[in-house]
């Protein structure tokens, strides 16, 4: 009958690609403690070290804490109270996937917008970047004033949808920085203010937009929305371009 292996915390470290740093950190907490080699005082790692530490790793891979850990491998079984722990895990998992989700699209979105511009002003850029990050707070504001159908309508726009409003969001922001200070009556001006609204009211579709008007909403909250929506524009400019869009409304009633 052959003795068991054992193994060095090099040669253990090695098998399992667990660093020695963090082999060392495992005994120092209680959690894998290897037995040690009476002459010299190394750890010597032996076969059921290793199943202790495929069960580590299992359940560090479900997201538990070392702490966490270190109470269940006391188990010798589970019961369905396990799930209720495994479920708050899962919903930060998908917490998480979503907003990964939300990073890599956010991450095509100003690739391909700077394939195409070659170069982009950093203010307009970093705004849009700014909103895309913002998008799930937005989601959750509208949720909470219960505009759940509003959040669910923006998150479903397709990807065309979406590469169209970028390209126009560049393009009026363009207009607006090159038209800044003119009269509200210049031609070019009430173009820019009529093509603003109208790209505006293309985008949210007319269902959309008669949800907000009609949701009952403090003027405390829709200010925190709107600081929720940054702007790539100076104040001046912005409140410029209200005033102008607020002309272009006057004039065509």
């Amino acid at each position: 009958m052959t003795s068991e292996s054992k193994y060095s915390i090099g040669e253990f470290s090695e098998r399992t690609g667990i660093s020695i740093r963090t082999l060392h950190y495992y005994d120092e907490i209680g959690l894998l403690q290897p037995e040690k080699n009476q002459s010299s005082g190394h750890r010597v790692y032996v076969q059921q070290d290793l199943l202790t530490l495929q069960k580590i790793l299992s359940l560090k891979f479900l997201g538990y804490s070392l702490e966490k850990i270190r109470e269940l491998m006391k188990e010798s079984s589970f019961t369905v109270d396990l799930n209720e722990t495994l479920g708050l895990h899962l919903k930060a998992l998908e917490k998480e996937s979503a907003r990964i989700d939300a990073s890599m699209e956010a991450i095509r979105r100003v690739m391909r917008l700077l394939e195409e511009e070659r170069a982009i002003d950093s203010n307009l850029l970093l705004s849009l970047i700014n909103h895309l990050h913002l998008d799930n707070k937005q989601k959750e504001w509208m949720e909470e004033h219960m505009l759940t159908d509003v959040a669910k309508e923006l998150a479903n726009k397709s990807e065309q949808e979406k590469t169209e409003f970028d390209d126009t969001f560049l393009m009026l922001a363009k207009r607006v920085r090159m038209l800044y200070g003119r009269p509200f009556d210049d031609p070019e001006v009430i173009e820019m203010a009529g093509q603003y609204l109208e790209a505006t009211f293309a985008f949210l579709g007319e269902d959309l937009i008669r949800q907000l008007a009609d949701a009952e909403v403090e003027e405390t909250d829709i200010k925190e929305l709107e600081q929720m929506m940054p702007s790539p524009f100076t104040e001046e400019e912005q409140e410029w371009l209200n005033q102008a869009m607020e002309f272009f409304t006057q004039q065509a009633e």
